[in-house]
Parts: C-alpha cells; structure tokens; sequence
C-alpha cells in the first residue's frame, strides 16, 4: 500500500495542466514512472513539442547513428532565434541538455520532457526561454538506447526496462569527446560547433554504493581552465546545489566513487576530469560542462523527479547570470588566443590535504563473502548512519607544458588522418600552399614508448616518454599548421602533447610509428658488431661497461645487438618518432 501510495503521489507531483497532455506526456508519467518509452516515442514527442509550440518549438535531425537512427534534438525558446548565426549575432547564450549518453541511465530524456514542458508553459522556470536557447538531446546513446531489456543495470532501482551503456559499435560515448571516434560523437561536437552552447548538462545515474545522498553537480570551469570562468563555475554550482536542498535532496558536489573500492571508510577523492569526459572537454572550449549523477539506488519516480529540479535550476541560472557568463566565455576566448608561450596544465592532480565531512550513509557490515572469497560491504537501508570521513578536494597542476609561441605542424602523409578532427572540434588550421624547407622546428625526441597489451575503445594506448628538442625538418604541400593563437588552445595541446592522457598519440593514433618495421638478421648484427668494435675503441669500453653495469641489457641477446645495430647506417632514424612538430613561427 504504501508502494502504490508513493507512485501516485510522484505521478501527481509530475502532472500538469498542458494542451494536448495526451501527446505530450510521456510512457514514463503514464506508468507512474514504472516504465520508460522506447525511441519511437522520442520521435513522435519531438514532432508534437513542435506541433503543440509552434512559435516556441523545433525540432530538428542532427545526425545519424552508426545503425542508421535519427538523433533528435529540440530547440525551445521565445527568443525567436531558432538558427545558430542569429543567437550569436543577438549574443543569446545556448544551454545544451543532453540525455542518455549511457542509455542504460535514462532518467534525463524523461525527466528533459517534462522540465521543457512546464518551461514551455511557465509553470516552472518562468520566463526562462525568453533570454536564452536551449536545445534538449533526449537521448545521445540512440543505438544502446534500442537495445532494451530488463536488468541492463541490474544495481539500478527502474525503469522495468532500459537501454545499454555502450553504441552499437561497443563505444562508450562519455569517452569519445577529444578523439571523436564516433558517427554519434562527430554529430554532436557539430552541433556544438553550430550553436556554442554556454553550458552543456550531461545526465547521469551514478553506480556504487548504497548511501542517502541522491545526486552529485560537478562543473567545470570550477577548479581548472580560464580562471574567471572558475569563480562563475563555482557559483553556478552552489547555487544548483542550493536549489535542489531547498526542495528536499542531498546533492553533493563531487562524485561519489570511494577512494578505495567497497571501502566507506576510505572516504572520497575529488578530481579533475579528463577531456575524454563532458564535463572535462567543454573546459577546454571555455565553456561550463555539467555532470549530473543520480543515485541508481533510489526508484526511477525520485531519480527523475531530482533530475527535472535540476535542469529547472540550470534554466533559471541561465536566465539570471547567462548573458554576464556568456560575455566571461568570449573573453576567456580572447585570453586563449594569447596563450602562446605561456605554461598551461596537461593534467591535475588531488593532493593528500583532506577535510573530514559528515556523510550521510546506512549502517553496513564488512564480511569475507562466501562466494566471492573477497570482503563484501553489506548495507542495512532501514538504518541511517553519519560516515565521518576524508574528502580530498585539494587539486593542483601535475603535468604542465610551455605552449610554442607559433604551433603545431602536421606533415602531408599524416594531414588526412588529423583534418577530420580538426574540423570536428573546430580547430583552427591552415594547409600549406607551398613547401618549407628544413626549417626551426622543436621535435619530439623518444626515451620510452610503451604499447598498452590491452584495448581501450578499440585503441591501444600508448605511454611516450621524451622531451621536445631544437631540430630541424622540411614540410611538403599539404603539410598542416595549427595555430596556437585561437580560442581553442589548450584544446590544440591536449590534442598534441604527448603528456596529455588524451591526446592522439597517447590513444595510439600513430601506433604504426612506434613498431619496427625494418632490421638486420642477428647473424649479421654479429659482423656488423665485431666491425664497429674493431674500428672504433671508445664504443668497445662503452659496450664493455653497460654489458658490467646493465645486468638486463648483459641479459639479452636482442638489446645487445640493438646496440650496434641503432649505429649502423640500415638503422630506421624514422624508428619511434612522434610526426607532429611544433615551431615558434608561422607559415608566411
């Protein structure tokens, strides 16, 4: 009785007097948020959005998915302003709400149509679409969307049925915004290139353990990119933050992942999240990503119901600070462009300075499982209890790097693989017109390069370890130059720099550099050695003393004779050299 008590009453709190209810709500509010709709009802939602608003409402096709479904967008607003030129030439800031990029969390898509509703009607977030646009993606994840059966997060309390994390290529979308791999992705990123969000809010429901939090806010710009966005990252975030307690929840602001795994006691870390991550790419634009994250283990009517206050928050945000934000994001732009020369971070990392917070959990047990044979935390949910335990929130630059004061060059053979991203991300490029000769160039010079023996998101990643150095390189036509002087900047180096956990190197895009391709047999390798000794007395004591001092080197045959193979004249100087180049001048 209760059970059916409490459906009702989150079925009454969603309802609301709109025309044509019968075509604008959703399987979800249908079914006392028992159920959620397949992608069939996001089509036939987006056309009567439309229908219904006619002056308010569009809906629009932005791509297609790697099994050949519409991805559905619709743009609201009462600003008239219904194509990207005119919101940037009127200055109207954009707010992107983006569902279901793990489909399997899909709480965004039904919770984004009743939030556009009630904005649609001013019934919550009043006059929010009078001073800005907002283009609502129900479900990003279309094809992981359609692969729908019961328990596809089996620790998820509803829908009855859900979609999948991954694409129908196995991709996980929410680790593809830098190297864009995807149809889905490459779809996006153009229309955040077309419309400049301002703020871009990617819906989640966390995994973990069980606890009386129900949802986490992180934005970024808040502890890395353009420092002015910061302070206004870290106020747009209290006061979301803010907004949910007043109507009952108990957000937080950081993920709530344990710092060991199964571990209460061990307390939370705080990050920064990479670019391959929403809320760490948008940084890279100077733009605010959001991470919202649920809690799976509260029932489907409640994860909503928190979901919709939050995109109604962002919304009112929007329409009270947005234009103020909108002018810091243009002018965080011009400081980028500026950046040359300059060290900028590649990566954060968490200190060990801690605070002690009280953290709202259930009583639990730790036993050694007897199925598992590890030991198992076990919560007991009928019985509150107050964690007392670390949070290090404490983050600070760990891999940094001094920008060129010109940028990047990309030789022919490699423009094609590296144009499409360019263009993807909105990168500003220039293809050279004409040759240039062995000009100043800062090359990438190896120590270590480490090929991951397993796949991640179809790549293996790989670990290089070097220094740029003073050298020189000639360029054919068709050779690329990336400025460093342009919005996107630290966007350029995440790109680029080999520190950088995402760049493209480090995804292994350019793998086929770092195999050997060519070599000499060993009985030959044996000649050239004794020759090469022979000739020379000083590279004998230096064998002689490696071969004493190196007991793996002394231990392998191959090492051995790499030595003298790497001077003989055969050896491939092409052999784990990184074909990007960065240089202090342009192309004139």
């Amino acid at each position: 009785m209760i059970k059916r008590l409490s459906i009702y009453l989150a079925f009454a709190f969603f309802s609301s007097p709109v025309l044509s209810v019968e075509k604008l709500s959703t399987i979800a509010e249908q079914t006392g948020y028992q159920q959620t709709g397949r992608y069939e009802e996001v089509e036939t939602l987006c056309r009567n959005f439309q229908k219904n608003y006619p002056k308010f409402v569009r809906c629009q096709e932005f791509g297609r998915t790697a099994e050949g479904r519409p991805m559905m967008a619709l743009i609201a607003t009462r600003t008239n302003i219904f194509v990207p030129y005119l919101a940037k030439d009127k200055q109207v800031p954009v707010t992107l709400i983006q569902g279901g990029i793990h489909a399997g969390e899909i709480d965004g898509k039904d919770a984004g149509f009743l939030a556009l509703r009630e904005a649609l009607d001013n019934t919550a977030a009043k006059n929010a679409l009078d001073n800005q646009v907002l283009l609502f993606v129900p479900v990003f994840n279309v094809d992981g969307h359609e692969r729908f059966a019961k328990w596809n997060r089996p620790n998820q309390r509803g829908p009855e049925a859900m979609g999948w994390r991954t694409t129908a290529q196995n991709f996980n979308l929410n680790r593809d915004y830098l190297k864009a791999d995807t149809p889905e992705m490459q779809a996006m990123l153009r229309l955040i290139n077309q419309w400049d969000p301002l703020v871009t809010v990617d819906l989640h429901v966390t995994d973990g353990a069980k606890f009386e939090h129900d949802i986490s806010v992180q934005i970024q710009p808040s502890q890395a990119g353009d420092t002015v966005l910061q302070q206004s990252g870290k106020l747009f975030q209290q006061n979301i933050l803010s907004d949910l307690s007043a109507q009952g929840s108990m957000p937080l602001p950081f993920y709530m992942e344990f710092d060991k795994i199964d571990d209460p006691m061990s307390g939370f870390v705080d990050r920064v999240p990479s670019p391959r991550l929403s809320h760490g790419y948008f940084q890279l634009r100077n733009r605010f990503g959001i991470l919202v994250e649920t809690h799976s283990w509260k029932n489907y009517a409640t994860r909503v119901k928190i979901t919709r206050n939050t995109i109604i928050s962002v919304l009112d945000q929007m329409a009270q600070h947005g234009a103020e934000w909108r002018k810091q994001a243009l002018e965080a732009d011009m400081r980028s462009v500026n950046l040359a020369g300059q060290t900028i971070p590649l990566t954060y990392k968490t200190t060990d300075q801690f605070t002690m917070i009280d953290f709202h959990g259930y009583a639990y047990t730790r036993k050694p499982s007897d199925i598992s044979g590890a030991l198992m935390t076990r919560y007991d949910e009928t019985t509150p209890q107050i964690w007392k335990v670390k949070l290090r929130n404490e983050m600070v630059p760990d891999k940094t790097v001094k920008l060129p004061q010109g940028g990047y060059l990309v030789p022919a053979a490699y423009a094609h693989l590296i144009l499409e991203k360019l263009r993807v991300h909105g990168i500003q490029f220039e293809a050279l017109t004409m040759p240039l000769s062995d000009i100043d160039v800062e090359q990438f010079k190896t120590r270590s390069a480490v090929i991951s023996p397993t796949s991640n998101e179809s790549h293996q990643p790989l670990n290089l370890q070097g220094d740029w150095i003073s050298s020189h390189h000639s360029f054919g036509k068709g050779a690329l130059f990336i400025p460093i002087a342009q919005p996107k900047s630290a966007m350029v180096a995440a790109l680029f720099e080999p520190d950088s956990p995402d760049s493209l190197v480090s995804w292994g895009f350019f793998n086929n550099n770092f195999e050997k391709k060519e070599y000499m047999e060993a009985y030959v390798a044996e000649d050239v050695a004794r020759e090469q000794l022979a000739a020379d007395p000083a590279l004998k004591q230096l064998f002689e003393r490696k071969v004493k001092e190196d007991k793996a080197f002394a231990a392998s045959p191959e090492a051995r004779l790499e030595f003298f193979a790497r001077r003989h004249s055969s050896w491939d100087q092409e052999y784990q050299q990184y074909p990007i180049y960065r240089t202090n001048i342009g192309p004139k």
